[in-house]
Formats: structure tokens, C-alpha cells, sequence
């Protein structure tokens, strides 16, 4: 194999665009909860999307929802969909589901976490700073669990 060969087969991973998909911040006991002394129940979740494109495009989206609780009312709703266009090529297959559940979200984290604590901060609070998320882990986990309900319903 040549050289130049071998140079084209080389797996590529580019990032070619980091974007907000969508955005919204719902506070609707203001001004009533900044006058609360309790600290809230502040709860976050993540989801993780990706879809291909032509000529190895690929757009892969983390979207995080946090609310914070006081009893039954709610301080703040945040929900933010950070997303990413990456240009990868000659990535085998195999590792391909990994990529895109692991490695691009851990590009996208940095950028969701300081929009959400931004966003927090222009609403009248406290900044939610999102602890760092092992999306390695995560992602074992996923797969174990689609391993174990595949042979569960064989």
C-alpha cells in the first residue's frame, strides 16, 4: 500500500459547526421565589440524538433539561439542545455508535454546560454549573442494557 494510500484511509474527525437547535427558560413564580430562603431541588437530565448526513456528515445533538423545585413550585424550567455538524470519515463501523455517543457529546458538554449557567444567570439566579458527565459510562450502561433485553426477548 502506498503512502497515499494509506493517508486516505485514515480515519477523519472534524468538527465543522457548534449550534444552539433550541432554547427556552420558563420561570413562572417570579418575582414571588427570589424572596424564598430554601434551597431548591434542582433536577437535570441529558438526551443524546445523532442523524448522518451525505459525504460523511454527521449532526449530533445534547439536549439538557434542569429544572429547580421548591415544594411543588417550580423556580425555573431551562431546557437547551447544543449541536454539532462533525465530518467524519473511514471510521469502521463497529466504532461508529461509540463515536457518536461518547465522543461527541464530550465536545458538546462544554458548550451546553456554560449556556445553561449563562441562561440561569440572565434569569435572576444563581448559576447552575452542570457537573461533568461520564458519557463513556453511560453509554456501556445504554448498551449492556439493549444486550441484556435482546437476549432477554430471544
Amino acid at each position: 500500500m502506498s503512502e497515499q494510500q494509506a493517508q486516505a484511509v485514515q480515519p477523519t474527525f472534524s468538527i465543522q459547526k457548534l449550534y444552539i437547535t433550541d432554547i427556552s427558560l420558563e420561570s413562572p413564580n417570579t418575582p414571588m421565589c427570589f424572596m424564598e430562603q430554601a434551597d431548591p431541588q434542582i433536577d437535570v437530565n441529558f438526551q443524546n440524538e445523532a442523524r448522518a448526513f451525505d459525504g460523511g456528515f454527521y449532526e449530533v445533538s445534547l439536549k439538557a433539561t434542569a429544572q429547580a423545585k421548591i415544594e411543588d413550585r417550580t423556580l425555573f424550567l431551562v431546557e437547551i439542545s447544543q449541536a454539532g455538524l462533525f465530518h467524519i470519515e473511514n471510521v469502521p463501523e463497529g466504532d461508529m455508535d461509540a463515536l457518536l455517543g461518547i465522543g461527541c457529546p464530550t465536545v458538546l458538554f462544554p458548550y451546553l454546560r456554560e449556556a445553561v449557567s449563562d441562561l440561569t444567570v440572565r434569569a435572576g439566579f444563581a448559576p447552575l454549573l452542570l457537573q461533568p458527565v461520564n458519557f463513556e459510562a453511560i453509554y456501556l450502561q445504554q448498551h449492556a442494557a439493549q444486550q441484556d433485553q435482546a437476549t432477554g426477548n430471544a
